[in-house]
């Protein structure tokens, strides 16, 4: 039940990460870390929250969750700091495991923070004393499980490390080395990439348009005059005459107006399109060479590297 799947399975890359609160706050660095009997994960991690650091609260991992180098838990800060607190190296008894479980509101399994069964070493419900090489070793304790009758038990222990627990039949020698590399994060920021502007200019074009002109035509009519017209009309005499008609025709008259006939302005809309960033990054590599001879290399010593 306390196993967190997936993401904190080994116990040596959560020693010394920083630990947030459920708003977000810190709270302190990861000081040991302590694994399941059954599963053999991380289950349970000590928080630094005392003078000096001379004082560790225990916090659970269940329900947390990583986020790159930060492990943010479902606890607020100060509930993870008025929690149970333990001395460097100090053991767990039952009545404090059991404040534990209930100062996070969780239900105990009865199997002692995630142990099967048998013997403990760091913290537990067994009691005992541990011993190993110092707080980064592999400690070996013996008790007996509250109700339970002394047992040696041949299941994982549970160990209070800062770390991961060695491999069986391993012992862990010197200091750790914590490796780091850069990672890229990408933002934007808006700047100013040039000018706009509108104005207008004066051209000149020819326009074309039909328009209805009229004018006077002159048609010549001939109409007879009946005898009894011609005894009251003059001028029957033979002779030379004239007369003249005057003639009216219309011509287009062009007159200009200036008058508003569209609006015209500018406006700026916003294009998102997907972009490549690249730049380079950094990180680290561990080596190791070591003076004992190989199989590869003679009598000149082994030379490794890590990620």
């Amino acid at each position: 039940m306390m196993s967190a799947d997936g993401v904190f399975d080994s116990p040596s890359r959560l020693n010394g990460l920083a630990i947030y609160d459920k708003d977000g706050d810190k709270i302190g660095n990861v000081g040991q870390v302590y694994v399941g009997d059954r599963s053999g994960r991380p289950e349970w991690v000590t928080v630094k929250t005392g003078l000096f650091g001379m004082k560790e609260s225990l916090v659970p991992l269940s329900g947390a969750r990583r986020a790159g180098e930060d492990i943010h838990v479902p606890y607020a800060k100060e509930t993870v700091k008025e929690a149970p607190r333990l001395d460097a190296d100090e053991h767990l008894d039952p009545s404090q495991e059991k404040q534990l479980y209930k100062h996070y509101g969780l239900t105990a399994t009865g199997a002692g923070l995630g142990m099967a069964s048998g013997t403990a070493a760091g913290t537990g419900t067994a009691s005992g004393t541990a011993t190993g090489t110092g707080r980064t070793g592999a400690g070996t304790a013996t008790g007996g499980r509250a109700g339970a009758a002394s047992t040696a038990g041949a299941g994982r222990p549970m160990a209070g490390v800062r770390g991961s627990m060695p491999e069986e039949g391993k012992e862990r020698h010197g200091e750790e080395l914590i490796r780091s590399e850069e990672q890229l994060y990408v933002s934007t920021e808006e700047h100013e990439v040039g000018h706009a502007r509108l104005r207008k200019v004066v051209v000149t074009e020819n326009v074309t348009t039909s328009v209805p002109l009229s004018h006077e035509e002159v048609r010549v009519i001939h109409e007879a005059i009946a005898p009894e017209e011609r005894t009251g009309i003059r001028g029957s005499l033979i002779g030379e005459a004239q007369t003249e008609v005057t003639l009216h025709a219309e011509e287009p008259i062009i007159r200009k107006e200036s008058v508003p006939v569209e609006r015209v302005r500018m406006e700026t809309e916003k294009v998102t399109e997907q972009k490549e960033v690249s730049a380079e990054v950094r990180k680290e590599q561990i080596e190791y060479d070591t003076d004992q001879p190989g199989p590869d290399t003679g009598m000149g010593g082994r030379r490794g590297s890590g990620r």
